[in-house]
């Protein structure tokens, strides 16, 4: 299973189901069920079904919406780059978080050996 790593408070609203797309800088071939992580912690799972884009920042702040950045934050994460959305659908959230190891060096994905849902 695959993990991926997801800043506060970003991590949390996509396991309650509050944001239904997660920006980052290059599109992702994975779909289907992933887990959620944050601060060393498996915190839900969700789905990515879809992956949307390029976009700029301009055209994303349209959308805020479903990834509640601010267009602020999106013009300084693209730092002048195209940015995807990558879908997201049927969160779950944990009941209690689970901790999780995270090798050194992992900042996208973490390969979840072992973990069962």
């Amino acid at each position: 299973m695959k993990g991926l790593i997801v800043r506060q408070p970003y991590a949390k609203w996509i396991v309650e189901g509050k944001k239904s797309w997660e920006i980052r800088k290059m599109p992702t071939k994975i779909r289907g069920k992933i887990v959620i992580i944050s601060e060393k912690k498996a915190l839900g799972t969700v789905e990515i079904v879809d992956v949307l884009g390029p976009f700029t920042p301009e055209e994303l702040s349209k959308h805020e919406n479903k990834h509640l950045a601010s267009y602020e934050f999106l013009k300084r994460y693209s730092n002048g780059k195209k940015l995807y959305a990558w879908v997201l659908a049927n969160p779950q959230k944990f009941e209690n978080p689970i901790d999780v190891e995270i090798p050194n060096g992992a900042q996208i994905w973490v390969n979840l050996r072992g973990f069962t849902l």
